[in-house]
């Protein structure tokens, strides 16, 4: 398998993008093709002591300041770009980057293309909840949804969980204002009818509306919402997450006898820390492109860009894409 990795696009590029690639190749026994500007990724080379990871040099760099619908086509010898050209060409078979989200999402839908018959392609996050995690679909890729939109994520979302989660039947859930069938607006009503016939048909496993506090109560496996509302439900999480681990930290340094607790407890902190820590999960997968295209954060170290590679690899072997091909006449309102 090959992976072509975004040497320039994170605020650790490219020293920490390297060095997560390198250790990728090392230890998951995968090819790896870094596009950035040669003499500085290869002097991060140098730096790890690697000499057989390719470089595809680049000019430009795509970077948060640019206007993300315009950037690929503005700067097209970017690490970014050229990544995103070699492979649609098929000269790799996934691709890497922690650069910016929404050039990222735009690039890869003008020059991989979406899946034949998917309306627009989704940000799916894995949140840490329950026993497998939930999925969060779409977390700010489409700020404005259809309810035909809404019935695709769940079903590519229901793939992804089945393949790459280990839920035999996931249990996808609309997030609404409330649970009852009437809750929410004509977005949720038309979307609630959609998701319930497909249920009904027995394609997808619609447990009806959920509201915020199910999430992580793990009520769920695949929660659907449009961009805005799941952006600000996945901001909001991340922020929850920092507050509670510094919170904690304040409580177990308070005194002597809390500093004592915290060291009989201090593996399984650190196993709850492990948890909710973004460098373990790694990216978020481009669900509707019609090659795996995964975003890393955009604050990334080593050790998240490794994570990101390990998830590229089960997202590529995984057959997702041809899961979501062979089922797409189930998710579209109309023939085309």
């Amino acid at each position: 398998m090959r992976i072509i990795i975004d040497a320039m696009g994170g605020d650790n590029a490219p020293a920490e993008i390297v060095k997560g690639a390198v250790r990728a190749k090392r230890e998951l026994g995968v090819d790896i093709v870094l596009t950035g500007i040669e003499e500085q990724v290869k002097e991060c080379l140098a730096n790890e002591g690697c000499t057989d990871i390719p470089v595809v040099n680049t000019t430009e760099v795509i970077t948060m300041d640019d206007d993300p619908s315009t950037a690929i086509r503005r700067k097209k010898n970017s690490s970014m770009a050229v990544a995103l050209n070699m492979l649609r060409d098929g000269e790799a078979d996934a691709m890497v980057s922690a650069g910016s989200t929404g050039a990222l999402l735009t690039g890869a839908t003008l020059t991989v293309k979406r899946i034949h018959g998917i309306r627009r392609a989704a940000l799916a996050p894995v949140l840490p909840a329950g026993e497998h995690g939930v999925m969060l679909i779409d977390c700010g890729a489409n700020v404005e949804c259809t309810a035909e939109y809404l019935l695709q994520f769940a079903y590519m979302g229901s793939f992804y969980a089945k393949k790459l989660m280990g839920c035999d039947d996931p249990r996808i859930g609309l997030l609404n204002v409330g649970t009852e069938d009437s809750k929410g607006g004509v977005l949720q009503h038309q979307a609630f009818a959609l998701l319930k016939k497909a249920h009904e048909e027995g394609r997808i496993n619609f447990i009806g509306n959920i509201e915020g506090t199910d999430v992580f109560a793990g009520r769920a496996d695949v929660v659907v919402t449009d961009g805005f509302t799941g952006n600000v439900l996945l901001k909001t999480t991340e922020g929850a997450i920092k507050y509670i681990m510094k919170s904690l930290k304040g409580v177990f340094y308070k005194n002597t006898v809390n500093k004592l607790a915290a060291a009989v407890l201090k593996s399984d902190l650190a196993a709850m820390k492990k948890s909710m820590d973004v460098n373990e999960v790694g990216g978020t997968a481009m669900v509707g492109i019609s090659k795996p295209v995964i975003k890393a954060h955009g604050s990334s170290n080593a050790d998240s860009i490794f994570a990101a590679v390990r998830q590229t690899i089960a997202f590529v072997e995984s057959g997702i894409i041809a899961d979501i091909k062979e089922n797409i006449e189930y998710m579209k309102l109309k023939s085309e």
